[in-house]
């Protein structure tokens, strides 16, 4: 399987040079003989001898900065608790404002930042251009803003992408907060989509973006925050936020803030506890995927042809798969949330101090009337049906991709990797959507049920000691008092309260969810540390014991694999833990209702 080369741009700031694989690290570690750097030395002639052996110190001291990077997530914490306090109309779209306006502004310097560099080189030295010390300046100083614009981009693009969900959490009602996760999904695998296609666009030739200057990464820059800028805009005009009440008074901001950050650790429900345990065995399985998909592509290909392939070729195939991956999650992220649909007969209507008896009437009626129209029409009587659970999608997209991981024992050709590789857009698809949806409906329930009002002692003493599970019909789960032989309704508040003590043994307090969703992505970041850490020593021990050339790429290759078949164990182990997280409080009360719907039918 062959590819066209590279075409690389003339116009460029900066020389493209030919993709390079992070394989390369991983190749036997050789001693440093005297001499060594003098040979590596670039020659007066300015070619290039090969580069040198990287030592385990070398790899320290070079990546020493990425914890210091994830360190910084932190900061999530930060602005998610910052925004949990303020009682403004705006909390959340403010937050959406300021780091849009941080990625423009470092993404409009990246895309001039040679031409940025030379600008304050010449005001602060006054240097000729002919100079040579001048180009190193210059060059230095690009170096360094665009480090520091990378760190600012990271941190503003996840400051967006929380905040978005705060308010995706704020305003939508628990039973549609599926819905609206999945619609997160369906953007972000589009927005992947015009991403790779805007990379692979000869953006020189298309006349409207020729006044912004030469080069086709300054014009993918360009039209990436004209479409970020229209996309945000939409979104804050459209959606419309309801100022809160102060909950702490004499109280600043600031501490409020404090306070729910340490509140979110220290009390964190058990069942938003258990989201984040299955997130982390579930992300020890998709960063070595994400970071290693392509290499693993190149070695696959190194094996069907026999030698060590281009790193251009490999890493075109690769990228191939990951786009026809993006297409297949936009296409599962379409449809599956529709399979999994809930019906709107089994939801509840938004009548929170409904008591258990009128449910139950209000069924029974509803339930009467539909067999009457069906015995009318001279047909059965077919009631709702019970949608897919989301835990039951998390655990299946888990399972499929551990197995797809573990698959790579019998792939030995490139269409077959690709296969695979686009399989796994299932996965992702599910894991953009499902598990967002499950924390955010659980910070729903135990808001819900902290708030719910308080339940008379003795009816606690007697609900205790009566066996009730929270999805059976309604009728059963009624208490039968034994003075008068008479149930004592609740309303559906107080009865939630209950069912969340009962389940999870802990008094429901109220959390600021955008706190609680910043823990929830440090559970996704954790993992990182670890697959780097494994990932390396399954490098060492794999690819430096093999008997390949030094200076193939990929031919004679397999860590890559052996990680990738350690990521699958991992998201094996997560779907086991999957099944310890619980049905949503929407889900209950769906399974509960439609119980309730079967009894009524069968009685007549």
């Amino acid at each position: 399987m062959t590819f066209p080369p590279i075409n690389a741009d003339e116009n460029a700031q900066v020389p493209w040079p030919e993709p390079q694989s992070p394989v390369e690290v991983r190749q036997s570690i050789q001693p440093r003989q005297p001499g060594d750097a003098e040979r590596q030395a670039t020659t007066s002639s300015g070619k290039k001898s090969p580069e040198r052996r990287m030592t385990w110190r070398d790899f320290v001291n070079i990546s020493i900065s990425m914890a210091g990077a994830q360190i910084a997530w932190t900061l999530e914490l930060g602005y998610g608790a910052i925004s949990d306090a303020s009682t403004s109309a705006y909390r959340r779209r403010f937050w959406i404002w300021l780091a849009t306006g941080a990625l423009v502004l470092s993404t409009l310097i990246l895309a001039y930042v040679e031409a940025i560099a030379s600008f304050l080189v010449d005001m602060l030295t006054h240097m000729e251009d002919w100079n040579p010390d001048r180009k190193k300046k210059v060059s230095h100083l690009a170096i360094g803003i665009a480090i520091v614009c990378f760190y600012v981009l990271d941190f503003a693009l996840n400051a967006l992408q929380a905040s978005l969900r705060n308010l995706l959490l704020d305003i939508t009602p628990a039973e549609q907060l599926a819905t609206g996760n999945a619609w997160h999904g369906r953007m972000t695998h589009a927005g992947n989509i015009i991403g790779y296609t805007l990379g692979s666009q000869d953006l020189d030739k298309w006349p409207f973006l020729k006044p912004f200057g030469k080069g086709q990464f300054r014009k993918v820059c360009i039209l990436t925050l004209v479409i970020l800028s229209i996309t945000v805009s939409i979104t804050c005009v459209t959606q419309h936020e309801v100022a809160k009440e102060r909950t702490s008074e004499g109280q600043g901001r600031f501490r409020e803030a404090i306070n729910n950050i340490t509140k979110a650790i220290t009390q964190l429900p058990k069942p938003i506890r258990r989201v984040c345990m299955v997130q982390i065995f579930a992300f020890i399985g998709w960063f070595p995927f994400l970071f290693y998909a392509t290499v693993w592509v190149g070695e696959v290909m190194a094996y069907e042809i026999g030698r060590d392939p281009t790193v251009a070729d490999a890493t075109r195939a690769g990228e191939l798969a990951l786009l026809i991956s993006s297409i297949v999650s936009v296409v599962v992220g379409t449809v599956l949330p529709y399979i999994a649909q809930r019906d709107t007969r089994l939801l509840s209507k938004g009548d929170d101090d409904e008591d258990e008896d009128e449910e139950v009437s209000r069924i029974r009626a509803m339930v009467r009337s539909w067999k009457a129209e069906a015995a009318r029409m001279g047909r059965p009587l077919h009631l709702p049906a019970m949608p897919f659970m989301l835990r039951n999608i998390w655990t299946g997209g888990l399972l499929l991709f551990g197995i797809l991981m573990m698959s790579t024992f019998f792939v030995t050709t490139v269409w077959q990797a690709t296969v695979v590789i686009a399989l796994v857009g299932i996965s992702w698809a599910i894991a953009c959507w499902v598990p967002f949806a499950i924390i955010m409906e659980y910070l729903k329930e135990v808001d819900a049920a902290a708030n719910a009002p308080p339940v008379p002692p003795q009816v606690q003493a007697a609900r205790r000691g009566h066996s009730r599970v929270a999805s059976s019909p309604a009728i059963w789960r009624g208490l039968q008092d034994p003075r008068n032989n008479e149930r004592t309704p609740l309303i559906r508040r107080q009865s939630l309260r209950l069912d969340y003590e009962a389940e999870t043994g802990e008094i429901p307090t109220p959390m600021a969810g955008g706190t609680v969703l910043g823990i929830h992505n440090l559970a996704i970041v954790l993992p990182q540390f670890i697959i780097a850490l494994v990932a390396t020593a399954i490098f060492r021990i794999v690819d430096s014991s093999s008997d390949s050339d030094p200076n193939d790429v990929y031919y004679g290759k397999n860590g890559v694999s052996w990680v990738l078949r350690f990521g699958g164990l991992s998201a094996l182990v997560g779907a086991a833990f999957s099944r310890a997280v619980a049905p949503t409080r929407t889900e209950k009360e769906m399974r509960r209702r439609l119980a309730e719907m079967k009894e009524t039918e069968e009685s007549g």
